[in-house]
C-alpha cells in the first residue's frame, strides 16, 4: 500500500536503543510529518547487548519485509549483532519486498549480503539512532536521504584533500564499514565486484588496525579489482608516544605508495553528524578535478517517482 509519504519500519538487527524516549521521539516527530510508522524494535525484549534475541531480530526483518504499509527498512542503529543473523537471513523475501534498507555501521553486513545474494541495492544512510533521536537534526543528512531513496539518480560533491590527482572512473558503487567489509572476506556475504568504486569508513580505529583492514582487502585480492577506493570519516583516535609519529595522515601517505588503486579522501559519509546517502549496488560515476570530487549514482532501487512523495525530513 503506497501512501503520500513514505512508510517506515524501524528494525534492531544490531544494538537496542540507549535512550528510548529519544526513539519516541524521533517516531512521533515522524508521525506528525505524515508517515506511517511501524517500530518493530522492542526496547523491552532487548537481549544482553542486542535488540532482542537473534530469533526475534531476525523476526523484525522478515516482518517488515512483507508489511505492505512499509516502503523503507530503517535500522534503529548499528553496533553488532547483524553477524549472527546472516545465515538465517532471507535474502529472497527481501529482494521480493521492494522495501529500502537503510543503516550504515554494522547493518553493512546485511546489506553486501544483500547485494552478493540478489544483485539488489540498498542504502548506506542515516539510522534512527543518533540521526533521528538527535535534537540538533542535519539538514545535509536529510535532505541527502530524501533526495537519495526517491531516486532515480544522486548526486554528492566533496572538497579533496590538496594536491589530489585528476581522476575518472565507473563502476558498481559498494562497500560500508570497513570491519564489516573486511569480517565479510571468504563469505559468500561479499559480493564478488569487479571494476567498482569501493567506499570505506569506520570510527574508533586505531590506524595501524585500519591500515591492517586495509592490507587484509589488498592481500585477499579484492583491491585490485576497483577502479578506486573512496574513504570516509574515520573519526579521530588518540595516539601515544609508543606512535612515534605514526598518526592517520602517516598511515594513509604510506598507503597511497603501495596500493594498486587511486584512493580519494573526504567523502562525507560514516559515524559524523552530516553524511550523504549512498546507494549500495548503484552504477556510478566518480571524477576528481580542481580539487572537487563528485559521485554520481544511477540504476538503482528507489522510491516511487517523486511527485508521489513530497517530503521525508
Amino acid at each position: 500500500m503506497r501512501h503520500l509519504f513514505p512508510g517506515i519500519a524501524i528494525v534492531a538487527p544490531g544494538g537496542y536503543a540507549p535512550d528510548p524516549a529519544a526513539v519516541e521521539r524521533a517516531i512521533d516527530g515522524l508521525r506528525a510529518q505524515g508517515h506511517v510508522v511501524h517500530n518493530y524494535a522492542d526496547h523491552a525484549a532487548r537481549h544482553q547487548r542486542f535488540g532482542g534475541t537473534d530469533e526475534s531480530r531476525l523476526a523484525q526483518l522478515h516482518a517488515a519485509a512483507v508489511d505492505d504499509e512499509v516502503d523503507v527498512v530503517l535500522a534503529l542503529r548499528g553496533g553488532y549483532g547483524t553477524s549472527r543473523l546472516l545465515q538465517g537471513i532471507d535474502f529472497d523475501r527481501l529482494a521480493s519486498s521492494g522495501k529500502l534498507f537503510v543503516g550504515h555501521s554494522d547493518l553493512t553486513a546485511l546489506q553486501l549480503g544483500l547485494l552478493a545474494r540478489t544483485g539488489i541495492s540498498s542504502f548506506a544512510g542515516p539510522m534512527i539512532c543518533d540521526d533521528f533521536t538527535r535534537p540538533d537534526r542535519s539538514e545535509f543528512t536529510m535532505g541527502h536521504f530524501r533526495d537519495c531513496i526517491r531516486g532515480p539518480r544522486h548526486r554528492v560533491e566533496w572538497a579533496t584533500a590538496p594536491g589530489s590527482a585528476a581522476l575518472e572512473a565507473e563502476g558498481m558503487l559498494w562497500g560500508g564499514n570497513l570491519a564489516m567489509v573486511s569480517h565479510l572476506l571468504g563469505t559468500p556475504y561479499l559480493p564478488k565486484v569487479r571494476g567498482g568504486i569501493l567506499f570505506l569508513e569506520d570510527v574508533n580505529e586505531h590506524p595501524y588496525r585500519i591500515e591492517r583492514m586495509l592490507l587484509q582487502l589488498l592481500h585477499a585480492g579484492v583491491l585490485e579489482q576497483q577502479q578506486a577506493l573512496v574513504l570516509g570519516d574515520f573519526g579521530v583516535v588518540r595516539t601515544t608516544d609508543y606512535d612515534n609519529g605514526y598518526s592517520q595522515a602517516a598511515m594513509l601517505e604510506w598507503l597511497q605508495q603501495r596500493l594498486p588503486l587511486p584512493i580519494v579522501t573526504g567523502l562525507p559519509f560514516g559515524h559524523i553528524r552530516d553524511k550523504a546517502t549512498l546507494a549500495v549496488g548503484a552504477d556510478a560515476s566518480l571524477t576528481v578535478a580542481h580539487g572537487r570530487a563528485a559521485l554520481d549514482m544511477r540504476n538503482y532501487l528507489a522510491l516511487a517517482e517523486p511527485t508521489d512523495l513530497p517530503t521525508l525530513d
